[in-house]
């Protein structure tokens, strides 16, 4: 039966290695979007451009919106954003940003802690994670794990266990993904 979780867990991961080819990126004109933050309390360090949020937290840059109960947003010097905000003992932060090519087209996640390099176009969800990539609010694909990376240039979605997982744990990942001959001719 050990044997049986652990082949699962590996066949699962090596699924969710697989490049998934798509069309679609993310909303190109994001980048060039301001920034709108809403919390309780809001710290601004223009010199050092980092912007630390505290209580009800919103950001909005263009069509990519994120939520949750404390975050910290530091600009580099060429002026991409690195986000990383948490949800509260009993709430989830979370991430949604429409995509490129068809209207209604989202990537949506739910998690205890949201991560996001605006220059590399990485999502990182860590702790109770789900990711689904939505389209005219049918869910395409659903992920679900400990951690899930979401790198959007290269259309790839990774799911990793936490490091203190044991084998009769399994299984910690899960994903549902749409055929994608099926799903790029419904677009």
């Amino acid at each position: 039966m050990k044997t049986y979780f652990i082949f699962r867990f590996i066949a699962v991961l090596l699924l969710l290695k697989l490049s998934l080819v798509g069309l679609a990126y993310a909303e190109k004109a994001d980048q060039d979007k301001p920034i709108i933050l809403e919390a309780e309390k809001v710290s601004v360090d223009d010199v050092k451009q980092i912007y630390d949020l505290k209580g009800q937290v919103l950001l909005i840059k263009g069509s990519i919106i994120v939520t949750g109960e404390d975050g910290r947003i530091e600009v580099n010097p060429e002026g991409y954003e690195f986000v990383d905000v948490k949800g509260a003992p009993n709430t989830t932060a979370s991430f949604r940003q429409r995509r490129e090519g068809p209207a209604d087209e989202f990537m949506q996640g739910l998690a205890t802690q949201v991560v996001y390099n605006a220059k590399t176009e990485v999502l990182t969800l860590t702790g109770d994670a789900s990711l689904k990539r939505l389209l005219n609010m049918q869910m395409l694909d659903q992920l679900r794990g400990w951690k899930i990376e979401y790198d959007d240039v290269k259309q790839y979605y990774q799911v990793s266990p936490p490091k203190d997982a044991k084998p009769d744990d399994l299984p910690l990942a899960r994903a549902i993904l749409s055929p994608r001959r099926k799903a790029t001719l419904e677009k």
